[in-house]
């Protein structure tokens, strides 16, 4: 929770560190953030940022979708690329674990479980994501701050980053990362919910998608480690309901539009996942 992880963080207005003293974070220079009842704290500073947070509507469909185990192999293969890479690094002992664009925490929180002494953070947008993040695990403590502005985290602070289907702020989570830090990408493929995707008229994967994720990071990391994982699933109409409404797709039809196309099929219809888990550390610098 929030009293475990103060060290790793860093005040949003000047960059120092914070304390917990009576339900709020506290800087040395008096900066405070309160503690919301509900467990997370608001680390969001400055101008209205142009980005919107996830709703209650998709956090509730993606909580109950993961919970129902559709993506186990997924959360897994993430959760194994940690256990692996901190072993590799010499961290097993106590990693430190953040996770950007964490939404309801299910990859985070399986991480934690496989490694019972690492510490989690989970920095999302959406105020209902931090909501669920903050119940998903007691080792995981709830942030909400805006990615694609400097981390409230301190420099070389953590052991790992995840990034699982979330932007990602290269520079930040270059700062941030430990010297044998490892970062942690979910990538969807092209073939990724592909038979909903002309159906329902959800949002194309790039077929480019993983080929640019290399683009993004080189210069500043390599990658150590790629695990392509592919699955079927057998889906009901309110399986596709909620892995429809729990991403961007769920703001592009009205939910009447949805819920027409949907009961149009299967009661039980065949949907792929297929994704790439990678595994970055930090490029060597030339000579």
């Amino acid at each position: 929770m929030l009293a475990d992880v103060c060290e790793l963080l860093a005040c949003p207005q000047c960059g120092d560190e914070l304390d917990l003293l009576d339900g709020a974070l506290v800087c040395a220079r008096g900066h405070s953030f309160d503690v919301a009842r509900q467990g997370y704290v608001t680390l969001l500073t400055g101008s209205a940022t142009k980005f919107t947070g996830d709703s209650p509507e998709m956090i509730s469909a993606r909580s109950e979708f993961l919970d129902a185990g559709h993506f186990d192999p997924l959360i897994s293969a993430v959760a194994d690329a940690v256990v692996l890479t901190a072993k590799e690094a010499g961290c097993h002992d106590k990693p430190r674990l953040l996770e950007i664009g964490s939404g309801t925490g299910h990859y985070l929180a399986r991480a934690l479980d496989a490694i019972p002494t690492a510490q989690g953070i989970g920095i999302d947008l959406s105020k209902p994501a931090a909501r669920r993040l903050a119940r998903a695990h007691p080792r995981a403590a709830a942030v909400v701050a805006d990615v694609w502005r400097q981390l409230p985290v301190r420099d070389r602070a953590m052991t790992h980053v995840l990034s699982v289907f979330a932007p990602r702020n290269v520079a930040e989570i270059d700062r941030v990362l430990a010297d044998e830090g490892t970062l942690v990408i979910l990538t969807p493929t092209d073939r990724h919910l592909v038979e909903l995707v002309g159906l329902l008229g959800m949002i194309r994967v790039d077929e480019r998608k993983v080929e640019r994720l290399g683009e993004t990071v080189a210069g500043r990391f390599e990658r150590i480690e790629r695990t392509p994982v592919e699955i079927r699933m057998m889906l009901s109409h309110h399986d596709v309901e909620n892995v429809v409404g729990m991403g961007p797709s769920a703001r592009h039809r009205s939910p009447a539009q949805r819920a027409e196309a949907i009961a149009a099929l299967p009661e039980r219809f065949p949907v792929t996942a297929s994704v790439v888990v990678s595994a970055y550390r930090r490029a060597a610098s030339p000579d």
